[in-house]
């Protein structure tokens, strides 16, 4: 047993995680303060250009609310959500602040446009005759931005699309207030695919005179200043995914996810752990039972067998790898090698943090670091650190 068990949990809790409600599972930490200057790096990067933000997907799991209320007083005017829900809740903490709702224009949608000025990103010809009609009848005039594929084939008008709207904009009067395109390989430096786009939307773009252009996203921000135009749209990189993947990463960490250890079990030599029997236990093995699972985000690839080594948590300020399967609700993690009483029932181990990245654990999920973000669970309380918002747990936000 540890000789003072108080100080021994100041070291496994971290001062946010000893704020959250008793009966949570887990504790996701969200540092605004990282956020602001991981955006304020992006924007430093991309001068002159001005340096929006993406929160859609609440933020990519860290709440939309709190997080555009941090970058807005760090001076981001511009913000993108990819649905007219999402733009809903950034409306409501912001004002003021230009948003663009990615998945564009519906006709019976206009109304919710207008009611919050939010812009529809129009990437189809038929989106914007009904944009255009809903203007007309309506009388609004809040804006919309133009999508141009140059070579993601996902949204967007064509080139010759997008060629033919152009004696509408020299006419004046046209309401586009931003175009754009999207970069399908910018994580990847020397890529065709990216010369190929950049060219073709630096040519697209001269054509819409006097309408600002947008092209990178976090990675392309790095592709250098040829792909920056006059805004760039930086998501990911926000919320300390490396946006270039092929160097060392030049964000700082966002979030800090621990969860809650339910039991402490021994198992023999010999004895199986978890669902189908693939891990086996090669000396007497103590575990620790944590209340986070797939149900949570924490993907069941994660897990281990008898061939192959899984992903790690850190308990006691100790690396300690998952044993066996990962359950919808419930992971072991191998304690054998702590010192007795290190780890005991309702102390928290950290998932994500004390070194341990998004991007390394996504490599163990087997996909990419925004898919971890966004899967992490409703049932984590949430907890702010730094920027406005008082560093006191809430309840975990819907998505959206």
């Amino acid at each position: 047993m540890a000789s003072d068990p108080t100080s021994l949990q100041r070291t496994v809790l971290s001062p946010e995680a000893s704020q959250a409600p008793a009966d949570a599972s887990g504790v996701l930490t969200v540092d605004l303060d990282a956020i602001v200057a991981n955006w304020r790096k992006l924007e430093k990067t991309a001068v002159p250009a001005e340096c929006a933000s993406v929160v859609k997907a609440n933020a990519y799991g860290c709440g939309a609310g709190p997080v555009a209320r941090a970058l807005a007083d760090a001076g981001c005017k511009t913000f993108f959500v990819a649905t007219l829900d999402e733009a809903r809740v950034v409306r409501a903490a912001l004002p003021s602040a230009a948003i663009y709702v990615f998945d564009g224009f519906f006709q019976n949608c206009g109304d919710g446009y207008a009611k919050i000025d939010a812009r529809p990103v129009i990437g189809d010809l038929n989106e914007l005759a009904e944009w255009d009609v809903f203007c007309r009848r309506s009388g609004w005039s809040g804006g919309a931005a133009i999508h141009i594929d140059t070579g993601m084939n996902r949204l967007g008008l064509t080139l010759t699309e997008a060629q033919g709207i152009v004696p509408r904009i020299n006419a004046g009067d046209h309401g586009i207030t931003l175009v754009m395109s999207h970069l399908a390989c910018a994580e990847s430096l020397n890529h065709p695919l990216n010369a190929k786009q950049v060219a073709t939307f630096r040519e697209i773009a001269s054509l819409y005179a006097g309408v600002p252009a947008s092209l990178s996203n976090s990675s392309g921000i790095y592709l250098g200043p040829q792909y920056q135009f006059d805004m760039v749209r930086p998501g990911a990189a926000l919320y300390g995914v490396n946006p270039t993947p092929e160097a060392d990463n030049p964000m700082q960490p966002v979030v800090e996810l621990k969860a809650r250890i339910v039991q402490t079990r021994g198992v023999e030599r010999g004895e199986s752990v978890g669902y189908g029997g693939t891990w086996t236990a090669r000396r007497p093995t103590r575990l620790a039972i944590v209340s986070a699972g797939y149900a949570d985000g924490y993907f069941r690839a994660a897990g281990s067998n008898d061939g192959t080594r899984g992903a790690e948590v850190v308990v006691a300020g100790k690396r300690c790898p998952v044993a066996g399967r990962v359950s919808m609700d419930l992971i072991a993690i191998d304690i054998t090698d702590l010192p007795s009483g290190a780890a005991r029932r309702g102390h928290m181990v950290t998932l994500i943090g004390e070194g341990i990245t998004i991007d390394e654990l996504a490599h163990h999920f087997g996909t990419i670091g925004y898919e971890v973000l966004t899967s992490l669970g409703d049932r984590y309380a949430r907890v702010y650190k730094g920027g406005a918002a008082a560093a006191s747990p809430v309840a975990a936000p819907p998505p959206g």
